[in-house]
């Protein structure tokens, strides 16, 4: 498919996981890429299969509001346009409101939830001209709580409901906002937990389908809500969660 010729997309946490998959999905179905990380050799690895004008690389931190506004202007001075944000950067820190320092509560809000403020903010004068979409990725740590993921929880509960706000606001404007929210999935982040038979079997009694799931699985349905086949969907937070949250949190019998 060729669902994005001539689009132009930016995706931020580009350089692994998600975001790579991400990436490397819009690239294969036509757009034109900014990646956006903080480490470029890893964008620059993303990038190596595409030709130089299918794609942009932004090394940026997107909890770094100035850095957010350059890119952004950067991609629309370069492209002409802007078509799809797809906001998926984000960090995590382990531990309950009595043991999480300060420094780790203040991080994951910064990138976990000022960046994507900072980004659609910049995006959508862009977005409302060429009637485009963002496309956030949250998480089923932002539909349901867990134990010990204070910080993480709050902060992805945060960009479900702005998810819901920013497609209430924006929506008379053209601009569709939408999110998905992965559960358990094959990336850096959990690679620890990957490691973990006995976490895994865990994890693999609440799954419907077969579990843990694939970044290209995410990928697959973020596309989807960037295109015009979800022309009449907005503000929803899909989960990609392979039927974890089908359940009601009843054990197998």
């Amino acid at each position: 498919m060729q669902r994005f010729a001539d689009k132009v997309v930016v995706v931020t946490g580009a350089g692994s996981g998600i975001g790579k998959a991400t990436a490397e999905r819009f690239l294969d179905e036509g757009a034109v890429v900014t990646l956006v990380g903080r480490t470029r050799l890893k964008l620059e690895e993303v990038a190596k299969p595409f030709r130089d004008d299918q794609f942009m690389i932004a090394e940026a931190d997107v909890s770094n509001e100035d850095e957010v506004k350059e890119l952004i202007s950067r991609t629309v001075e370069k492209f002409g346009r802007l078509d799809v944000l797809v906001n998926n950067a984000g960090v995590v820190a382990e531990g309950d409101v009595g043991t999480l320092t300060t420094d780790d509560w203040r991080r994951v809000m910064a990138t976990d939830v000022d960046g994507v403020f900072y980004a659609s903010r910049a995006a959508i004068p862009h977005l409302k001209t060429s009637r485009g979409s963002i496309v956030n990725v949250s998480s089923v740590s932002g539909i349901g709580g867990d134990w010990g993921m204070a910080a993480y929880n709050a902060a992805k509960g945060a960009v479900t409901n702005l998810t819901r706000a920013m497609a209430m606001d924006h929506g008379k404007d053209g601009v569709r906002v939408n999110a998905v929210c992965p559960s358990l999935t094959h990336t850096g982040m959990t690679e620890e937990m990957m490691d973990d038979d006995k976490l895994i079997a865990k994890f693999n009694e609440r799954f419907a389908l077969e579990g843990p799931g694939e970044p290209e699985d995410v990928a697959a349905v973020i596309a989807f809500l960037a295109s015009d086949d979800a022309r009449f969907v907005t503000g929803v937070n899909l989960p990609v969660d392979g039927g974890m949250s089908a359940s009601n949190g009843q054990p197998p019998q």
